[in-house]
């Protein structure tokens, strides 16, 4: 896609000039910067593939840059994955092995190891200068319901949906999109699945639940289209079952052109959606595009990212939120030192660009012109703006999403859009501790 090579471009100097990076280490081996002593303090670094920092090349650079500065730490990379980084985890706090730093988003930081006691307080980090500038959403999104501070947040994104524009355009259905303000309504998003229908588009999107991968864009579709809710605001509760909530999906079980796929996962939607088979993908974020298009710059469609449609004007967005975390291992040295490592890439205002720059999404503060010159990034910024409620800290997250997945299967093979709705409710809400009804 056009207007990439800027952004990759960036990527590229930023890593340059952060130096060398150690010999990419993504399978834990031991990070080897060039010390003139031991040093005082080994930690280790576990991050799941957050966007750029999926890279070990690029975790290396930050990591030296560290080094550079505190030769008297010493800090090796472990990159997950997410299909086996929560067992990795678990078998690691089995084990009493567990990592010092760990790289992911409230949901599990917060909400599960921090929730389980596992996790240090990083509140002392909350009283920096810095910290102060961080969005309240953000803020709130990653404070524990007893007011601790399990995770120091580092970069967002708000995920989304894409179209093939050629495919829209071709078929009359693009006239159903606002393309200054990147939304459409949900009669638009009918209007245009029918129009690709008939235009010979056999497949115009699909609705993948082969398991939890890529779930935040199923979520946002059905509770986006009918202004349905997933939780309540306090999250202490899921309030899926809802007239509004069971019309959508009964809407996409029986919209011609739209189908659901028990044997696909949202990876599978992304591949097939830049492929050109589907005219729509459900699982869309700005280092979903970026990554895709380096891989493949001579696709020859224009990818455009949407809002996914509502029928109130009100667009609901599940963001992503992701920061570093310490496991507390009884040792406060080391903890102190995972947190010097922290404060080394995010107080101060130039290292801290270079590390959102390295992880190909936005900032969690306001860092002025981060990516002015690069037309990709300031077009999914907009999207920003329709970042709703970050409801995955609500207690029962990880059993909540299995019991999605198997609830749009169900529905796929013809279960009772009602009757899957109130199953899921309650085997989400028996999760989290709490009555299906209040």
């Amino acid at each position: 896609m056009r207007r990439l090579f800027a952004l990759a471009l960036a990527l590229i100097l930023l890593l340059a000039a952060c130096g060398q990076p150690d010999a990419p280490d993504e399978t834990g081996g031991q990070a080897s910067p060039d010390l003139a002593e031991p040093a005082k303090v080994n930690l280790t670094l576990w991050t799941y593939p957050v966007g750029g920092l999926g890279s070990g090349s690029t975790v290396s650079s930050l990591v030296s840059a560290f080094h550079r500065a505190h030769p008297e730490i010493r800090i090796s990379v472990k990159i997950l994955t997410y299909d086996t980084g929560d067992d990795d985890i678990e078998q690691a706090i089995a084990d009493g092995q567990t990592p010092d730093l760990v790289f992911e988003g409230p949901e599990r930081l917060t909400a599960n190891w921090g929730a389980r006691g596992l996790m240090a307080d990083l509140g002392d980090l909350w009283d920096s200068e810095a910290a102060g500038q961080i969005y309240d959403s953000v803020a709130s999104a990653c404070r524990s319901a007893d007011g601790s501070r399990y995770i120091y947040p580092v970069c967002m994104t708000t995920h989304c949906m894409a179209v093939n524009r050629d495919m829209l355009e071709a078929a009359g259905a693009w006239q159903y999109v606002d393309e200054e303000t990147h939304t459409w309504s949900t009669d638009g998003f009918i209007a245009a699945v029918k129009a690709l229908r008939d235009h010979g588009v056999e497949t115009v999107g699909q609705v993948f639940c082969g398991g939890q991968a890529g779930d935040q864009g199923t979520r946002a579709l059905v509770t986006n289209l009918y202004s349905g809710s997933f939780t309540d605001e306090a999250h202490t509760r899921y309030t899926f079952n809802s007239p509004e909530n069971v019309r959508a999906l009964e809407l996409l079980r029986d919209l011609d052109g739209i189908d659901f796929a028990p044997d696909s996962l949202g990876t599978d939607n992304i591949e097939r959606f830049c492929s050109g088979e589907l005219a729509m993908c459900f699982c869309w974020n700005v280092g979903t595009e970026v990554a895709q298009t380096i891989n493949d710059p001579n696709r020859d469609f224009d990818i455009f990212p949407l809002a996914f449609p509502t029928d109130d004007g009100q667009f609901n967005l599940q963001g992503g939120i992701w920061g570093f975390g310490v496991f507390d291992n009884g040792d406060p040295a080391r903890i102190e030192a995972a947190k010097t490592f922290i404060r080394f890439l995010t107080e101060d205002t130039t290292r801290y660009t270079q590390t959102v720059l390295s992880s190909t999404y936005w900032p969690v503060r306001d860092v002025p012109n981060i990516y002015e010159n690069d037309d990709l990034m300031s077009e999914y910024f907009q999207l920003r703006t329709y970042l709703g409620d970050y409801y995955q800290v609500t207690p029962g997250w990880a059993e909540a999403r299995a019991a999605w997945w198997k609830m749009l299967q169900q529905i796929g093979q013809g279960a009772d859009a009602s009757q899957a709705a109130a199953a899921f409710q309650d085997a989400a809400n028996a999760a989290a501790g709490q009555t299906s009804s209040p």
